[in-house]
C-alpha cells in the first residue's frame, strides 16, 4: 500500500492550498472524501460478495458429499435388508417343518409399569419436619399473599 507520512501530507496539503485556492479547498476535500468513501464501501460489497459465493460453492459441494454417502448408505442399507430378508425367509421355512405346534415365549421381558406418578414428588425431608420449622410447602399467589398479609381493618 502507499506509505504516506504525515510530512507527505502536510506537503500535499500546502500544493493543495495554492492549487486550488483557500476558497474552493473545503468543498474539494469533502467531495474527495466522499469519493473515497464511496470507492471503500464498492470494494467492502466487492470483496463480501466473492465470499458469498466460495461459501456458496463450498456448501454446494459439502452437499454433494452427504447426498453421495446418504446414497451409499441406502444402498449398503437395502443390500443388508434383502440379504436378512432372505436369510429370514429360510429360517422361518426350516423352523416351521423342525416345529410344527410349539408356542415361542418372547426373549425379552414383559412391560412393566415403574408405577410412579409424576404429579406427586416425594422430597428428602419429611412434612413433619417441615411444618414444625415453618417451611413453606406450597406456593401462593400474588392475590393470595396480598389477601393473607393485608393487615385489617379496626373497627
Amino acid at each position: 500500500m502507499i506509505d504516506i507520512g504525515l510530512s507527505k501530507m502536510a506537503l500535499i496539503g500546502a500544493v493543495a492550498l495554492i492549487v486550488i485556492g483557500p476558497e474552493k479547498l473545503p468543498r474539494v476535500a469533502r467531495t474527495v472524501g466522499t469519493l473515497l468513501g464511496k470507492a471503500q464501501r464498492y470494494v467492502a460489497d466487492v470483496k463480501a460478495e466473492v465470499n458469498r459465493s466460495m461459501e456458496l460453492d463450498e456448501l454446494r459441494k459439502m452437499k454433494d458429499t452427504v447426498e453421495g454417502a446418504a446414497r451409499d448408505v441406502e444402498q449398503s442399507m437395502q443390500t443388508h435388508a434383502s440379504e436378512f430378508q432372505k436369510s429370514w425367509s429360510h429360517d422361518d421355512a426350516a423352523s416351521s417343518t423342525a416345529l410344527p405346534s410349539t408356542s415361542v415365549t418372547p426373549a425379552y421381558p414383559e412391560y412393566r409399569h415403574p408405577r410412579k406418578n409424576w404429579r406427586i414428588k416425594q422430597g428428602a425431608v419429611p412434612q413433619w419436619y417441615k411444618a414444625r420449622n415453618g417451611v413453606r410447602t406450597r406456593a401462593l399467589s400474588g392475590a393470595a399473599r396480598v389477601a393473607r398479609y393485608r393487615p385489617h381493618k379496626v373497627r
